[in-house]
């Protein structure tokens, strides 16, 4: 699955973006996090290379995946077992329709937010090595 972001060139190299988070109470959220996760599941077929490409530990990436699938009622990573090289874990279409939600709101936000972001963006500092506008 193609990782599509909120993000728009403001200049040559540089990157503003826009990351929603989604608090549904009772301690239940998704964010930009757990959704790379899914997205690099879905990718490596594996919790373990996932994690690893975020930088987090499997216990770290498994706890995460476990709270995914106890958040929503259809599971949203299942184990799938067999093959010579052993099993893997699968994103469900359950999980790939989170993703693809969460996707659709972080552009539609961004799109909506577009000129206040560039208002922000211009009451910055330079980063380094730039010229002030």
């Amino acid at each position: 699955m193609a990782r599509a972001t909120a993000k728009t060139a403001t200049k040559a190299g540089d990157r503003t973006s826009l990351h929603l988070r989604i608090d549904f109470g009772g301690e239940r959220s998704i964010g930009p996090g757990k959704i790379r996760l899914l997205e690099l599941i879905n990718e490596t077929g594996s919790i373990s290379a996932a994690g690893r490409a975020l930088a987090m530990s499997y216990r770290q990436a498994w706890l995460l995946v476990d709270e995914l699938n106890h958040m929503f009622r259809e599971p949203v990573i299942v184990a799938q077992t067999g093959g010579g090289g052993g099993g893997g874990t699968v994103v469900t279409p359950t999980g790939n329709d989170i993703v693809r939600l969460y996707r659709d709101m972080e552009r539609r936000a961004y799109g909506a937010s577009t000129a206040e972001i560039r208002s922000l963006a211009r009451l910055l500092t330079p980063a380094s090595g730039q010229k002030p506008h």
